[in-house]
């Protein structure tokens, strides 16, 4: 993990990778709540047995949304922002689900900080983002994730 302080800290990474979370496991109980938290009931998602038989992927697989909420926890296992007055998720660019996540795959992020600005004194960053899938070649989704830090100091 990394530690990060102030903004001259945080462009010292500019143009690399920042890390890789560690392996999170997208089970049916995270996926249904999911489904209750956002009334999206769609049976690809929490019908297990219409799933196993009607579905391509032959069981029920995570929201996409589901996934890309996943960036926050996974981000904090990547990078220790601090001295922070405050924090805010500013937006996403360039976002593209790759395929879809199958209950009870492991997924984990690889983050490269892509730009950084100080925007008068706040840091704006954007990170590459890649949410990878255990045993796959291909991503669940890549894009990129603004945030803005603003530093005590």
């Amino acid at each position: 993990m990394i530690k990060i302080s102030n903004y001259n800290e945080f462009e010292a990474y500019l143009g690399q990778e920042l890390g890789v979370s560690g392996w999170h496991t997208i089970d049916q109980e995270q996926i249904n709540k999911f489904a209750d938290a956002t009334l999206d009931h769609q049976w690809i998602h929490i019908d297990t047995e219409k799933a196993a038989t009607e579905s391509p992927f032959k069981a029920t697989i995570a929201h996409g949304y589901l996934t890309l909420s996943l960036v926050p926890f996974l981000w904090k296992q990547i990078a220790e922002i601090r001295n922070l007055k405050m924090e805010i998720n500013y937006g996403i660019e360039s976002l593209k689900f790759g395929q879809a996540v199958v209950v009870d795959s492991q997924v984990r992020l690889r983050a490269k900080l892509k730009t950084i600005a100080n925007l008068r004194g706040i840091t704006k960053v954007s990170i590459e983002i890649n949410l990878e899938i255990k045993d796959q070649a291909k991503p669940a989704f890549t894009g990129e994730v603004l945030f803005l830090y603003h530093f005590t100091a």
